[in-house]
């Protein structure tokens, strides 16, 4: 295997070629005649290490270096001349340069110029990817829940995440599929490569195929230059293939030809690529019933759903809509340099009556917008939209109970009364036993102790 990629830029044939079988057996070479030639190359393909020569027909190594560090200020270059001055080694490492090597060329100086370069280029590679990964890393510590749905939910990612098995993420919009997805990734044994996610119902039909595998230069109209494919990209790390509902049947044959062979092809291109990736899939359909209605391959259903992890709606999640809304007021309140307190009692019922079918995005973009409109103080009911007010009650009126000529066990419906009214308490206070009680006249340790007497222990917060 090569250790790694280089350009050469030189008008002298027999220059271009006493480089290139010096370096042959240790890289991957390409060669060009001058740097118009090898900004075209430049941009159809990607290089570690660009050598080029100082002067040159049509556009010169100093015209070539610029282009190329407008383009990518991390790509490194090694300029070669025969006409070698202070001034101008001076000029090129002031533009960006690695090195300079001057004619005529000795082989061992130009082998450790090269592997020097190579080593640098590998060094920023690396770190960048752990920046990357560091900011995306974030996104994992954002997934907060304490119900116990929620729970098992992690207990999911934690057993997932130890296999390369592919993995199928189900649940409504907002429920927070990519969040699972990359905490899958980054506990995994690939979290130090890419995870590079895929949009499948926002990219139109007829570019998500080259989005996915890319394509090779002239494959379709308006294919100028090669291009990578997010397969290509996720080598080693994870392609996330949201929405994978929406893709077309064709395409679903394509993507379930790289789960079975682990290879695919550009667009428009004859050779065949290895895939060393890890597929997470996610949908808010029903998948089930599109296979049943012949809009998804059955083949293919079963394929990505070796493992599936099923997301609650945020008001099947309960206790946790307060915990969020609280987490999301400081957020905000941080970004946009305000000092809203907190959320009223009162408001905070609305807030756990409310069905929230836009789940945890509808209740971050809600929070947000209090947070910007209130500025400081405290957020009451009357802050709130009128949609989120229009609900019932959170409090319920005791139904009327009947006593039949049967008669009723008394101790056994005072019981459950009892229970009801403790578990409405605990959800309008988000779970937290100290609001509960005073929403009750009670003291806290009463409270414990029937919690404790009726076997009440959902997971509430001291």
């Amino acid at each position: 295997m090569k250790n790694g990629k280089i350009l050469i830029a030189d008008d002298d044939e027999l220059n271009r070629d006493n480089m290139s079988q010096l370096l042959k057996d240790e890289y991957e070479i390409k060669t060009v005649r001058d740097g118009r030639d090898g900004i075209e190359a430049f941009l159809e393909d990607k290089f570690d290490l660009v050598i080029t020569d100082l002067r040159m027909p049509n556009v010169d190594g100093l015209e070539f270096l610029k282009f190329i560090k407008e383009a990518n200020r991390d790509n490194i270059v090694i300029m070669i001349t025969g006409y070698g001055t202070v001034n101008t080694a001076v000029t090129a490492m002031k533009m960006g340069a690695f090195d300079f090597i001057t004619r005529p060329i000795k082989d061992d100086l130009v082998k450790l110029s090269v592997s020097r370069a190579m080593s640098y280029a590998k060094l920023l590679v690396e770190n960048n990817s752990m920046k990357e990964h560091l900011k995306e890393r974030q996104n994992f510590d954002k997934i907060i829940g304490y119900s116990d749905c929620m729970k098992k939910i992690f207990d999911v990612i934690d057993k997932v995440s130890t296999s390369d098995s592919t993995v199928l993420i189900s649940g409504d919009s907002g429920t927070g599929k990519e969040l699972v997805a990359r905490a899958i990734h980054f506990k995994s044994d690939r979290s130090s490569q890419p995870m590079i996610p895929v949009n499948c119902g926002a990219i139109p039909e007829d570019l998500l195929e080259s989005e996915l595998f890319g394509h090779e230069k002239g494959a379709f109209t308006g294919a100028i230059r090669s291009r990578m494919g997010r397969f290509e990209l996720a080598q080693g790390g994870t392609i996330f293939l949201d929405e994978i509902g929406d893709m077309s049947p064709s395409l679903q044959v394509k993507v379930l030809r790289v789960i079975q062979e682990k290879q695919f092809e550009r667009i428009g291109g004859v050779k065949t690529i290895n895939a060393d990736v890890r597929i997470i899939a996610a949908t808010n359909q029903n998948l089930e019933k599109a296979v049943e209605e012949k809009r998804f391959r059955e083949d293919l259903f079963y394929r990505i759903n070796v493992i599936p992890v099923n997301l609650p709606t945020l008001h099947e999640r309960g206790s946790d809509i307060l915990i969020l809304a609280n987490y999301f007021l400081t957020h905000f309140n941080v970004l946009k340099r305000k000092n809203v307190e907190r959320i009223s009692p009162e408001a905070a019922n609305y807030f756990m009556q409310y069905k929230w079918p836009g789940n945890v995005r509808e209740l971050q973009n809600l929070i947000e917008m209090l947070v910007v409109m209130k500025e400081k103080g405290e957020i009451g009911v009357s802050d709130l939209p009128p949609k989120y007010r229009h609900i019932q009650s959170a409090i319920e009126t005791t139904p009327s109970i009947k006593i039949t000529e049967e008669g009723i066990n008394f101790n056994e419906r005072v019981s459950q009364l009892e229970k009801d009214l403790l578990l409405k308490a605990l959800k309008i206070s988000g779970g937290v036993k100290n609001r509960a009680a005073k929403l009750l006249n009670l003291n806290r340790t009463t409270l414990v102790e029937k919690l404790k007497r009726l076997n009440i222990t959902d997971g509430w917060v001291d």
